[in-house]
């Protein structure tokens, strides 16, 4: 077999560069030493395949030069599932499932088209393919349906710009259910190629809920603790908030 320098450049090249996918390097190196006159036998001790499989690809680029280094189309393992479960399968991950906590796990798709037999990990690899997943969720907040909105929002919005005379602008939230823990065991610092270590377990201190109040005009910022997380006492806290802040 002679190459031209042309394919042998490029030939080198592949077998050369680590990003060659392995089949596609073996058989460059398979031509390659072939062309160097290396008996069937040795190339197949050397990229480590079959005898058949050498005499195979030295015999077709013999044959087709450089384009009989590609797969023949259609050429692998045929789908075992068709167009019309592959629909379901994306129908299923599209649509809004049953209950809010079922998510859209693989297992839970492959469960409700049961009548095809298809299994979670193949329903995982067509929705890779696809780049879609249905277990990720992004939330994003609904406008009310006010005709009144924008006008309301507009009210608001100029309280935080321009505070009236004699007034205070307060923006109340509150956070309830923190939780008070403490590490059970001493961290360790990094070093040389290792980073900090923080261990994992915890002592539980009980829960806290607190309401907090920001005055937006001075910045000034009270917090007070909620005894019981319920609606009467969360707003009962808020008249209390007007004495606590400073004039501005």
């Amino acid at each position: 077999m002679v190459l031209d320098a042309d394919d042998r450049r490029v030939l080198e090249a592949r077998v050369r560069a680590d990003t060659t996918p392995q089949r596609d390097a073996r058989r460059a190196h398979t031509v390659l030493l072939a062309a160097g006159g290396c008996r069937a036998w040795r190339m197949a001790e050397i990229v480590r395949v079959d005898v058949s499989t050498v005499v195979r690809w030295r015999d077709r680029f013999a044959r087709e030069g450089m384009a009989g280094q590609k797969d023949r189309p259609g050429s692998g393992r045929p789908p075992v599932y068709g167009p019309q479960v592959r629909l379901r399968v994306v129908a299923a991950a599209a649509s809004t499932p049953p209950h809010p906590c079922d998510g859209g796990s693989h297992r839970l798709i492959a469960d409700h088209l049961a009548d095809t037999g298809i299994s979670a990990s193949q329903v995982g690899r067509i929705l890779a393919e696809l780049r879609l997943k249905p277990h990720r969720v992004r939330g994003w907040p609904t406008r009310p349906a006010d005709p009144q909105f924008f006008a309301k929002a507009a009210e608001v919005c100029a309280l935080h710009r321009i505070c009236p005379p004699g007034s205070m602008v307060l923006s109340v939230d509150e956070k309830t259910a923190m939780a008070a823990r403490s590490r059970k065991h001493p961290g360790r610092p990094p070093g040389p190629g290792r980073v900090r270590r923080r261990e994992c377990e915890y002592i539980r201190h009980g829960t806290v809920s607190v309401t907090v109040a920001l005055d937006v005009h001075t910045g000034q910022v009270v917090m007070e603790e909620l005894e019981r997380n319920d609606s009467r006492t969360s707003s009962g806290s808020w008249p209390g908030f007007s004495g606590a802040f400073q004039p501005g």
